[in-house]
């Protein structure tokens, strides 16, 4: 009886094992890029590019981490580059003349 017990609970470990492996590889994650500043900025992921409306959002469906560094362009021109890669557990902000990195919600 006790080989058995303990055999029982060896299978539930690996099968827990499984079961959240497999859950963290499903899928790459979706990236977020919010812009509370009063001006559209573009962003460029490294191997996407788009503009983000003011007081608007982005969010790349099942895109995962971006390949490098993220550059936001403001409309005034300045340019500010956000260290990467980042990725979809971190959201990246965008206000008047700065950007954040956050931990996504």
């Amino acid at each position: 009886m006790r080989g058995t017990v303990g055999r029982v609970a060896v299978d539930g470990i690996v099968l827990g094992v499984l079961v959240v492996t497999a859950t963290a590889c499903s899928g790459a994650g979706d990236l977020s890029i919010w812009n509370d500043g009063p001006a559209p900025v573009s962003v460029s992921t490294g191997d996407e590019e788009f503009d983000v409306a003011e007081t608007g959002g982005v969010v790349i469906l099942d895109y995962g981490c971006t390949p490098g560094d993220v550059t936001v362009t403001f409309a005034s021109g300045q340019v500010t580059v956000v260290p990467g890669p980042v990725c979809p557990d971190h959201e990246i902000v965008v206000g008047d003349g700065h950007v954040d990195v956050r931990p996504a919600p």
